[in-house]
């Protein structure tokens, strides 16, 4: 049995779990389209926490993730697959996707950039971000839009590139000074914002 038909065989594993435990499609379907968006507000809340150790991780996990787009999109390029339902019959397909090049999974090297960011950066103990990663790889499986060749390269690709940000951006003197002025700048900001506010209720 080669990797392809390994592939394929593993696709259809996952798969059909979505005919068997119908009660399991929803909470899929909104994993695989929607937990995105759970994934920027999170980010975006992080930010404006004040703690300087939480901007730089986000800073790592936004550089590890384009490092890790464009690492994937040479990777589309040495290799290239459509979507599941667009190539096997009886896909169990339940969300809409266009047909193009699904290796590797853009879902999963977001998460995985992100979530191993998060894990190294909180020593080991934000564990739940990993299982969060590959649930979301797990359901782009169940929902028929990609392999899990797809899936676990993109895990792959986001682990790798996660690491090398995490142990060389840090270290850059250059990432805490510009951190420290926008601090400063947003504290400036702040402070001016709620001067005229208490002059417009005056």
């Amino acid at each position: 049995m080669n990797i392809s038909e390994i592939n394929n065989q593993l696709f259809r594993t996952v798969n059909s779990l979505g005919k068997e435990y119908q009660h399991l499609n929803l909470p899929m379907i909104i994993i695989a389209e929607y937990t995105v968006f759970f994934l920027a507000i999170f980010v975006i809340l992080l930010w404006f926490t004040k703690n300087k150790e939480h901007k730089i991780m986000l800073i790592c996990g936004s550089i590890a993730f384009i490092l890790a787009e464009i690492v994937g999109k040479l990777a589309g390029l040495l290799h290239f697959n459509h979507q599941p339902f667009a190539v096997l019959s009886n896909t169990n397909q339940l969300i809409e996707k266009a047909v193009d090049n699904s290796f590797p999974s853009d879902h999963t090297i977001l998460f995985f950039s992100f979530c191993m960011t998060f894990w190294l950066f909180k020593k080991g103990t934000w564990f739940g971000w990993i299982l969060l990663a590959i649930l979301v790889g797990v359901s782009r499986i169940w929902v028929g839009v990609h392999y899990p060749l797809d899936v676990f390269v993109g895990a792959v690709i986001g682990i790798t590139c996660a690491s090398i940000i995490y142990f060389t951006v840090p270290k850059l003197t250059v990432l805490t000074t510009t951190i420290t002025k926008y601090e400063a700048i947003e504290k400036v900001i702040i402070a001016n914002f709620i001067k005229l506010k208490k002059l417009k209720f005056k």
